[in-house]
């Protein structure tokens, strides 16, 4: 019997008509994370002011997952402080999507990963200037 993956009604929303896609001009932080065993790549691109996340953008190449996490995490992001997005775990992404396949948790991974990075090199910029 073939095994079926199991989506969320939220995964394949987000899938279908995924959120914040693209890339921001001059972002203010920008995170890329891959994995190498899927070969998922996610980039996310952030513009803060005052400390806070105005604006969020990703690019994916990857698997349905990779692309549904991405569009969750930015839409979690918006709006938040720095330290509150950075406080957005791999969980939470998969909680919000109405959970993922277990084959396909490594994609909400990467998803927080590259925010996380996103706001890592901002502060190192600020940090230079």
């Amino acid at each position: 019997m073939a095994e079926q993956v199991g989506y969320s009604q939220k995964v394949m929303e987000h899938f279908m008509n995924p959120h914040n896609v693209g890339a921001i001009e001059n972002p203010d932080g920008y995170g890329k994370v891959g994995n190498p065993v899927c070969g998922d790549i996610m980039e996310i691109f952030i513009k803060v002011k005052d400390d806070v996340i105005e604006d969020v953008r990703f690019r994916t190449f990857g698997c349905g997952s990779a692309i549904a996490t991405s569009s969750m995490v930015t839409d979690m992001a918006r709006g938040k402080t720095l330290e509150e997005a950075m406080a957005i775990t791999r969980d939470d992404v998969a909680t919000e999507l109405d959970g993922l396949p277990p084959k396909k948790m490594h994609c909400s991974n990467l998803a927080a990963d590259a925010l996380h990075a996103a706001i890592e090199d901002y502060r190192g910029k600020q940090k230079k200037e």
